[in-house]
């Protein structure tokens, strides 16, 4: 499935890997270079097992605080209000906490390496091919 990589100023996107999807506000999209300066909002840890009950709901990152991404806009997708209204609800309530939490930026770290990765063994799989 292609998406459109026409992102605005202020729209949410999200880049996906595995169980994990990080919501982000689009400050800038650069078209000459396909790329896409963005505020990491937050990162959404779904229950990894399929067998998982409703009861279980998804683990929720507040990485307002942490550094913004400059990143291939052909790799982000854009969020439908329906599906991150729910996650940042919980999370906007609140201010940004004003220092950084290690933790936050070790996750935020964690998922770019991992999607990264993800990228360079897809893009070694086309080249192969």
């Amino acid at each position: 499935m292609d998406f459109p990589d026409d992102f605005q100023p202020r729209q949410i996107v999200y880049l996906e890997n595995n169980n994990q999807r990080l919501y982000a506000e689009v400050i800038q999209v650069v078209d000459s270079r396909q790329m896409c300066w963005v505020r990491p909002l937050i990162l959404v840890t779904f229950p990894s097992d399929p067998s998982v009950t409703f009861e279980q709901l998804p683990s929720v990152t507040d990485l307002r605080s942490t550094a913004d991404l400059f990143w291939h806009s052909t790799l982000f997708r854009p969020a439908l209000d329906t599906e991150v209204i729910p996650f940042l609800v919980g999370q906007t309530a609140t201010e940004p906490s004003v220092e950084t939490n290690p933790i936050d930026i070790a996750q935020l770290n964690q998922f770019v390496r991992r999607v990264w990765q993800a990228y360079q063994d897809a893009q070694r799989v086309k080249f192969e091919s």
